[in-house]
């Protein structure tokens, strides 16, 4: 995603909705020592792969980059590659496991050639032995006329077939170095494409080299919705496939996005077409613009679509508050139950939830999406339940709140408390999976546990010593030992009701350090830095999966890129 969401400070957090249904732990959690929490991940079996690092990636760049912001957090400018440029980063990430084959998996992130500049497309990761090894990785073909491609976010068909959705977009650099959207064809490195489309990418079933792509349409590439107009921004789009066989719109594919006009005030709006075997499909219908339940201006919107098993297909809104400042979010929920062809506003999910900043204290990376959706695959009395978390600053940290409908989104449950830390720390971007058991899982990303203490093998392995100047810390650096500043990757598995499963996971064997070759969202010498707006999280029959960020050196990142790690746990 490229904009970067304006919030002032959080308000205090009020939840509203109907929470008549009995919810099994909806009480207040117990915590969780830091010492337990840091053994966690060999007490769960928890096993990581360094995906990205196992493979040399390189691609031309459309518009090249070269400063370079080095020695400081490693940085070291756009290297060459056999006549291209080197992938060095790899931040926000989606995993997918194909419903015709469990051991069969396809991740998405984006592959950056330069950090300094923000210069990236999108490249794959692919498993045929359930996350043993990676064999095939390459970036995903189709797209690379426009500067940057964006927002990793797949799914599969019921053929295994795999759609990616794909943001491509044009920008160029200014004399400062700051990327320029403006429409300008006198200024675009490729006229001749539209500036900003939503796009698909298609890998078929059966393919077993990095090149077998479908990005084309009946002769064309293949848009979901092109934007030529100055002031039609497209972002942060999302998919979801029908994939059960006896609902009325099996192989379904449902495209939603959002569209700003001007800085933040957002529209929605859904496309479907119908999936056919070999990785082909419909044409795509009309957009259609989805309600959203209220007459204000929408701020930044995150559409994020699940179907149920009986072909019902239900995205939450979030929308934050323009004329409060961008202080606080409100969800909605809405739902089609003809196949996207109309649409119904459901309920309030929660409304006032108190936004995170726009950059955590201590570092400079930006936050991500605040939401997450997820539809249960076991009824419960009768019905799917529906599951969604979000991020919640009410306390002056980042808190991950839970709570589940099981009457199709009328009325929703008591905020449950995700993350077990006993001392306050920010814990942010959540994402939520459901398991064919009905178990779910959230993960998110969690900075409880302090870096590591200097002459440590952690600690070398962290690359602290790397991170020597940072404008948004006022402790000593490197920050050994520094408090609310590393990142690990946790997950918390619940039953169907709710009710908790042990306590929270550490899933990253190793803290990392967020400054290190993060990318710089606006220009190499602008505070704000990325390591992703989300990551993904899905199960197989007895597995979950994990993709996320770190720039840990594991003996296969000497020089502390961002790399993702695969990360799994036995379901419990």
């Amino acid at each position: 995603m490229k904009r970067l969401r304006l919030l002032t400070a959080a308000l205090p957090v009020a939840l509203i909705g109907a929470f008549s249904i009995p919810v099994s732990g909806a009480g207040p959690v117990g915590t969780q020592h830091d010492a337990a929490y840091a053994g966690g991940a060999t007490a769960h079996g928890v096993t990581n792969a360094f995906v990205t690092a196992q493979k040399t990636s390189c691609y031309t760049p459309e518009v090249p980059y070269f400063t370079s912001n080095g020695p400081n957090d490693g940085y070291t400018g756009m290297s060459p590659c056999g006549g291209a440029s080197l992938v060095k980063d790899h931040s926000e990430s989606d995993i997918r496991v194909d419903p015709t084959n469990p051991k069969h998996l396809i991740g998405t992130v984006k592959w950056f050639v330069s950090a300094e500049g923000y210069n990236h497309l999108l490249g794959f990761f692919e498993s045929f032995d359930g996350g043993a090894s990676w064999p095939v990785q390459g970036h995903i073909p189709g797209y690379e006329g426009w500067g940057d491609n964006t927002d990793p976010i797949g799914a599969f068909d019921g053929f295994g077939n795999f759609y990616l959705l794909n943001l491509p977009y044009q920008f160029y650099y200014n004399s400062d170095g700051t990327h320029n959207f403006q429409i300008n064809q006198n200024k675009e490195p490729n006229p001749s494409v539209p500036p900003e489309v939503i796009s698909v990418a298609v890998r078929p079933h059966g393919s077993s080299t990095a090149t077998q792509w479908i990005s084309t349409h009946e002769g064309h590439p293949d848009f979901v919705a092109p934007y030529d107009s100055k002031g039609l921004e497209p972002d942060k789009q999302w998919v979801a496939i029908d994939t059960n066989p006896s609902s009325p719109f099996y192989n379904r594919i449902y495209a939603l996005w959002a569209v700003f006009s001007g800085c933040c005030t957002a529209q929605t709006f859904v496309s479907y077409a119908q999936a056919h075997a070999g990785g082909t499909h419909s044409d795509w219908s009309t957009p259609l613009r989805l309600p959203d339940g209220s007459n204000n201006p929408q701020g930044v919107s995150y559409v994020l679509p699940h179907v149920d098993p009986d072909g019902v297909v239900y995205t939450p809104l979030t929308n934050t508050a323009p004329e409060k400042g961008y202080c606080c979010d409100k969800i909605t929920m809405i739902k089609s139950l003809d196949g996207g062809v109309s649409w119904n506003v459901t309920s309030v999910v929660a409304d006032n939830i108190a936004a995170p900043p726009a950059r955590y204290p201590n570092t400079t990376f930006r936050d991500g999406i605040e939401t997450t959706f997820t539809v249960g695959r076991q009824k419960v009395n009768g019905r799917y339940p529906l599951y969604v978390a979000y991020e919640d600053y009410g306390t002056g940290f980042g808190n991950v709140m839970l709570v589940a409908s099981y009457d199709g989104g009328a009325s929703w449950s008591t905020p449950v408390v995700v993350n077990d830390n006993a001392s306050p720390a920010d814990e942010f971007q959540p994402n939520l999976a459901a398991a064919a058991s009905g178990t779910i899982s959230v993960n998110f990303y969690d900075r409880r546990l302090p870096c590591p203490a200097q002459g440590g093998a952690e600690a070398a392995g962290a690359g602290l010593a790397l991170d020597q100047v940072n404008p948004r810390y006022s402790g000593s650096l490197p920050p050994y030992g520094a408090a609310n500043y590393c990142i690990n990757a946790s997950i918390q598995f619940f039953r169907a009701n709710l009710q908790r499963v042990g306590h929270n996971i550490r899933i990253s064997q190793h803290s990392f350090d967020p400054q290190l070759n993060a990318p710089h969202t606006s220009c190499a010498t602008c505070v704000g830095t990325f390591i992703g707006d989300y990551f993904g999280n899905d199960f197989n029959s007895s597995m979950s999966f994990s993709t996320f960020v770190s720039t840990f050196d594991d003996g296969s990142n000497p020089n502390h890129y961002q790399q993702q790690v695969v990360a799994t746990v036995a379901i419990p």
